[in-house]
C-alpha cells in the first residue's frame, strides 16, 4: 500500500513512526514550512519533518495545496491513501480525490463530539469523562467525514492537555495501523456522523486562560490542566500576574471570591464561587515554575489578599 503521510506536530510524528514501524511503504511526507518559533525566534522544523529526513522519505513543504502545480505532484506519487493528522492546511476537493481510497484522519476526539482545532483542551475544560481517537473519511467539511473506527480512553482526574496529548497520539498511532489493517482486509465499518451530536472545539485563545474565582473550584481546576501547557493559567496578585500551573479543588466554603484563606506548604487556598482551590505548582513572569512552598520561601502571600482580574489591574483595584 503506498501512502503519503500528511502532518506536522509531535502528534502527527507518532503516527508515522507506527505506520513506518508497521512497515507501511510511505512515498511522501508533507508538512508545514519551517517557521521561526521560541524566545529566539530560529527557524524551526516539524517533528514530521524529523522523521521523514531520518527515514529518508520524499518531504515536500507546500504554502497550500491549492495550487494545479501541487496536484500534479501529488498524483505523480500513485498512493493508495493520504493519512492526515495534524497537518494544519485545508485538503481541497481535488487533493481528496487523488489517492486511490482519499484521505484518512487522525482526529483527536470521539466524533462529532469535539470537531476542530482543540479538541483535548475543550474535552478537558466541558469535564467530559473520556475521549478517543476517530480514524474518519475526509470531506470537505471540517471533520464531519464518515468515521471508520474509533478508540476510547478515560480522561483521568489528573490530566493536563499535554499528558492526553500524549496518551492520545500513541492511541492514533495504533488505530492508524489498526484501520489500514481492516481497509486491507475490506472489514471497515463506514457509519456517518450524527449531526444533531456534533459539537466544534474552537481553537484556544490566550485571555480564555484568564482564571475567573467567581466560578466553581471544580472548573477552575478543569481550565489549570487544560491550559497546561499552552497558554497557561493565568491570575494577578496586586497587579503582579502570576500563572498557575498546578492545583486541587477542595470543599472549603470560607472567604470572599479570590481571596487567599490560608498559606503554607501543603498549598495556599484560594475561594472561589464555589468551594476554594488549593495552589500546588506556580510561576511568575520571567522565573521558573515551582512547588508552592519553594515559591512561599522567597514571596509573601498572606491571608487575606485578593486575587484580581486584568481589569480590575487596569483599574487599579
Amino acid at each position: 500500500m503506498r501512502i503519503i503521510f500528511a502532518g506536522t506536530p509531535a502528534f502527527a510524528a507518532r503516527a508515522l513512526i507506527s505506520l513506518l514501524s508497521a512497515e507501511y511503504q510511505i512515498v511522501l511526507v508533507l508538512t508545514q514550512p519551517d517557521r521561526p518559533a521560541g524566545r529566539g525566534m530560529k527557524t524551526q522544523i516539524s517533528d514530521v519533518k524529523k522523521v521523514a529526513q531520518a527515514y529518508d522519505i520524499p518531504l515536500l513543504q507546500p504554502l497550500t495545496l491549492k495550487s494545479k502545480a501541487i496536484h500534479t505532484q501529488l498524483k505523480a506519487f500513485d498512493a493508495d491513501v493520504m493519512i492526515v493528522a495534524a497537518y494544519g492546511l485545508i485538503l481541497p476537493e481535488e487533493v481528496l480525490k487523488i489517492p486511490r481510497y482519499g484521505c484518512l484522519n487522525i482526529h483527536a476526539s470521539l466524533l462529532p463530539r469535539w470537531r476542530g482545532a482543540a479538541p483535548i483542551q475543550r474535552a478537558i475544560l466541558a469535564g467530559d469523562q473520556e475521549t478517543g481517537i476517530t480514524i474518519m473519511q475526509m470531506d470537505e467539511g471540517l471533520d464531519t467525514g464518515d468515521m471508520l473506527l474509533q478508540r476510547h480512553i478515560p480522561i483521568d482526574s489528573e490530566d493536563t492537555a499535554q499528558t492526553l496529548h500524549d496518551k492520545l497520539a500513541d492511541l492514533g498511532a495504533q488505530s492508524i495501523v489498526e484501520a489500514l489493517g481492516l481497509m486491507q482486509l475490506d472489514k471497515l465499518t463506514v457509519i456517518p456522523q450524527d449531526e444533531i451530536q456534533a459539537c466544534y472545539a474552537s481553537k484556544i485563545q490566550k485571555k480564555e486562560a484568564e482564571i475567573d474565582w467567581r466560578v466553581d473550584a471544580d472548573q477552575i481546576d478543569r481550565s489549570i490542566r487544560a491550559f497546561n501547557p499552552y497558554p497557561g493559567a493565568y491570575t494577578y496578585l496586586q497587579g503582579n500576574l502570576l500563572k498557575i500551573w498546578q492545583a486541587k479543588a477542595v470543599k472549603n466554603n470560607s472567604g470572599k471570591v479570590g481571596e487567599i484563606i490560608t498559606t503554607g506548604s501543603e498549598g495556599v487556598v484560594v475561594a472561589c464561587g464555589k468551594g476554594a482551590l488549593i495552589l500546588e505548582v506556580v510561576q511568575k513572569p520571567g522565573g521558573k515554575k515551582m512547588p508552592i512552598a519553594e515559591f512561599l520561601a522567597g514571596h509573601c502571600l498572606q491571608s487575606g489578599q485578593f486575587f484580581s482580574t486584568a481589569m480590575n489591574c487596569q483599574l487599579g483595584k
